[in-house]
């Protein structure tokens, strides 16, 4: 019963088609979303970006110039490029160009006014910002090459021989070491080769 129920439904679809005047290949030229399949539209790039803000490193008290970072499509012209900057709940800058940061965590954001096509827009966006201190270390210390010991903390000693044109460095487990008074003392070997010495071979 049920397959003759099938049949008969599907004859007249058939009829149904033949009447309205609609062929089979007409039908299968209908466009998926038609059929109730959706066709995703490729999404164009927005017409201004504002680019990611990185950590920036300073020196002592020196302090970190921050601007708006942004791309723009063709054709676009920019009316302003503004920053706003906040550090906890205080509002350190609003509405500047540029901005300039000692070390610290900071909210920044970006806000560029543009007009493309004829149309004005504003696009914004809020970042993190860590504005960090570089490092102070010291990597080595200069001696008199008169005194055996190197300070604590700086246990290579770099020694230049002869007319300085050789320079080599010796670690504390070095035949050399106790015997060598050393012109500089360094942290690592890797920092002595940086400064120019080279391993001694005893």
């Amino acid at each position: 019963m049920k397959t003759l129920v099938q049949r008969a439904l599907a004859v007249s679809a058939a009829c149904a088609l033949a009447f309205s005047g609609v062929s089979a290949a007409s039908a299968a030229a209908v466009p998926a979303s038609v059929h109730g399949v959706g066709i995703v539209a490729a999404k164009k790039a927005a017409p201004v970006a504002i680019k990611k803000i990185g950590t920036k490193t300073v020196k002592g008290s020196a302090k970190a110039t921050i601007k708006p970072s942004y791309s723009k499509a063709k054709n676009v012209q920019i009316k302003s490029a503004l920053l706003k900057v906040t550090k906890g709940k205080k509002t350190v800058a609003k509405n500047k160009k540029s901005v300039k940061l000692a070390a610290g965590s900071y909210k920044v954001t970006t806000t560029v006014k543009y007009k493309f096509k004829g149309k004005t827009s504003t696009v914004s966006k809020t970042q993190s910002l860590q504005v960090k201190k570089a490092s102070t270390t010291k990597r080595s210390v200069a001696m008199s090459g008169k005194s055996y010991n190197c300070p604590a903390g700086y246990p290579v000693k770099g020694n230049r021989t002869g007319s300085k044109k050789e320079w080599k460095y010796h670690v504390p487990r070095g035949a050399l070491y106790s015997r060598t008074k050393p012109e500089e003392c360094f942290k690592t070997t890797s920092d002595a080769s940086k400064a120019g010495y080279r391993a001694s071979k005893r």
